[in-house]
């Protein structure tokens, strides 16, 4: 088994509920969900909306390699209603946004997945949630 974390926000409709149902997806679809942070506020990075942010992280004991797992956090994405990724950062509101941060300790820099995520340690609200959760 390997260990995945991942990052989860929110900021269209019920923020809270959005959260708790893609985690209940993740722990159908990618493995057993083993810890959660708690929901964090935040406004939005890298655009401007009137809508903030519900933040989380998950660690997710997982047998999926690291592209199935991608594949798999973009098909709850999708089933949830997110209708496209954010691309060359221009970043949007959104349903649901499911990012790997880490899996296990090894390294991938293809063009549509990196690990360790590149942009994590400028976003604090991606740092706050994970470091909940390594403790």
């Amino acid at each position: 088994m390997h260990t995945v974390y991942l990052a989860l926000g929110t900021n269209l409709g019920d923020r809270r509920e959005t959260i708790r149902e893609a985690v209940k997806r993740i722990g159908k679809e990618v493995g057993t969900v083993e810890r959660q942070s708690s929901l964090l506020e935040t406004k939005p990075w890298g655009f401007v909306s009137a809508n903030d942010f519900i933040n989380a992280a998950v660690r997710v004991s997982t047998s999926l390699s690291p592209r199935r797992v991608l594949e798999t956090t973009q098909h709850i994405e999708h089933e949830m209603g997110r209708t496209h990724k954010s691309t060359n950062r221009q970043y949007h509101d959104r349903i649901i946004d499911i990012d790997i941060l880490l899996y296990d300790d090894i390294e991938i820099d293809e063009p549509d997945l990196h690990i360790p995520h590149p942009l994590m340690h400028e976003r604090d609200f991606v740092m706050r949630p994970l470091q909940e959760i390594l403790k």
